[in-house]
């Protein structure tokens, strides 16, 4: 991710641009497949060691917040970080792989279900799904 789309993306939600967040942020770029903070702290530490660990640990949370980011919890109760927020589902793996899933016609489904029913003391705000499998060549 270049720095311009770093730029943009921290003014476009009201956030200062600050060589921590920039450092999160090409950390996402970098990766791409849903790391915890665990794997940021790490990949934090090798590429920019002066930055602390609550630091990391309070930019994730402030880009969840800001809808920069989404977590993610994996079955076995280890929290995720995606940086693809547009409509989408998860494939989980047991080797703790998480793979994308976009099908609009999926989303068309759940939502027309979920708009004639009603679950008493819910309101739904979103619908993901979670689909576990076994990935075949990966």
């Amino acid at each position: 991710m270049d720095f311009i789309k770093i730029r943009n993306t921290l003014t476009m939600h009201g956030l200062k641009i600050t060589p921590q967040r920039t450092a999160i942020l090409e950390a996402f770029d970098e990766m791409r497949d849903h790391p915890s903070a665990d794997i940021i702290i790490e990949y934090i530490r090798q590429h920019h060691p002066n930055i602390a660990t609550g630091t990391v640990y309070n930019t994730l949370e402030t880009f969840v917040d800001k809808g920069i980011i989404q977590k993610v919890k994996t079955e076995n109760g280890v929290m995720r970080y995606d940086f693809i927020t547009e409509k989408h589902h998860h494939l989980y793996d047991d080797s703790n792989i998480i793979k994308d899933y976009f099908d609009e016609e999926l989303n068309e489904i759940l939502q027309d279900y979920f708009k004639n029913k009603t679950i008493p003391g819910f309101e739904i705000e979103d619908i993901k799904l979670q689909i576990k499998g076994k990935f075949n060549n990966v």
